[in-house]
């Protein structure tokens, strides 16, 4: 099949959406199909793609128009890609220039998937929701109700996805997972001589964007209670992004006087990643919302348990690997819930194999791309 994808930047700093289209596109390549990925920015295209068997990557110019839609020569060069393309995937319902990739799907009568990476979910629709709702109206009904479907990650995200189209649409695929930098671990000794030269106690780790939603401050507050009850560990915070939400994090850190517990490590990546969820003990995501939650997996796969909320649409799924345990995003329970662990080592070692297994076993690639070929293959079929 001829799939073309479209993501108006690759940046990785922008989080799990970009994270998941690279590794969509790479796996369908893989897969020998025939993938290309149209951005305006390009900055973090994997060096590897330049193999022949590889995504193809477009570099469209950037949208000419207000509100980030494109006119001129820009929107002939989509319409031509849009022509030649089997099926096109876009990507989360708030892109204003998918409602025009979408109308020329329509035009050519080539049908469309719109991902919505969670942006329909209750708490997200609940941040500046009139705004929301007005956009919805406008653009995003006529661009949910004319997808071929309406692809959610989880049974969670399309149960609260739904209410905002006609659900008989949605179909749920889980999001790639990329195993190869996990199924050879490189051990955590290359992480601890980076990042814990001292080597004291046990590794409480976060390891994500930084930005509200995340909930990191409930995670630096529970170090301060484990401080007081004599817990010692130290949290080894990994991530960039919201430069003022950083700021209040540090802040924070200072005012709680837990500069020497809580340490600011900034953007970790490749291998020294691998080997830094090797070396926690335990990996936090306080989060409010996740549709998906690729550090969780990470972690797992890396042999590490997860502590997380309901926030994350798969938790039922990470709760019955007996890898997780969920709680509410709140400083008490989460330090309550980080005590347990580092209690009990066996049961962090056996939730360490348990954990690693299963990921080994859910998200094998050839699995997951035959369930993408389905998609597409009924999306080209009702078209």
């Amino acid at each position: 099949m001829k799939i073309l994808h479209y993501l108006p930047r690759i940046r990785l700093v922008e989080g799990g959406v970009v994270r998941a289209v690279l590794d969509l596109c790479t796996l369908l390549a893989r897969a020998g199909h025939q993938v290309t990925l149209a951005v305006c920015d390009d900055t973090d295209a994997p060096v590897e793609w330049a193999a022949p068997d590889s995504p193809n990557v477009i570099v469209l110019d950037k949208p000419s128009r207000p509100m980030g839609l494109f006119g001129g020569a820009g929107r002939r060069r989509i319409r031509r890609l849009v022509e030649t393309a089997d099926v096109v995937h876009l990507h989360t319902p708030w892109e204003l220039a998918n409602a025009q990739f979408a109308r020329d799907a329509d035009r050519s009568k080539t049908p469309y998937i719109l991902t919505v990476h969670g942006m329909l979910d209750d708490w997200s629709m609940a941040q500046k929701p009139l705004k929301k709702r007005l956009f919805l109206r406008v653009f995003g009904r006529r661009l949910l109700d004319r997808a071929a479907a309406v692809h959610c990650t989880a049974e969670a995200e399309r149960t609260q996805a739904s209410r905002w189209f006609d659900g008989r649409q949605a179909r749920v695929v889980p999001l790639v997972f990329d195993m190869d930098s996990f199924r050879t671990l490189p051990g955590p000794k290359r992480a601890r001589k980076q990042f814990m030269p001292d080597g004291k106690g046990p590794m409480l780790l976060y390891l994500s964007r930084l930005h509200y939603k995340k909930g990191v401050e409930h995670l630096i507050r529970a170090s301060a209670i484990l401080r007081e009850r004599g817990v010692a560990c130290t949290t080894l915070i990994a991530g960039s992004g919201d430069d003022a939400y950083e700021r209040s994090l540090r802040t924070l850190t200072t005012e709680l006087d837990l500069d020497d517990r809580v340490r600011f490590l900034g953007m970790v990546v490749g291998d020294m990643k691998v080997s830094l969820f090797q070396a926690a003990d335990l990996f936090v995501l306080p989060t409010s919302q996740e549709n998906f939650g690729f550090v969780l997996i990470e972690s797992l796969a890396a042999g590490t348990p997860v502590i997380t909320t309901r926030g994350v649409d798969i938790w039922q799924e990470l709760d019955a690997t007996g890898a997780a345990e969920i709680v509410e995003p709140d400083h008490t329970q989460i330090a309550d819930a980080i005590a347990r662990w580092l209690d009990d080592p066996r049961r962090r070692d056996k939730a360490g194999r348990d954990g690693r297994a299963w990921v080994l076993e859910q998200f094998d690639g050839g699995a997951i791309a035959r369930q993408y070929e389905q998609l597409y293959r009924e999306a080209i079929g009702g078209g």
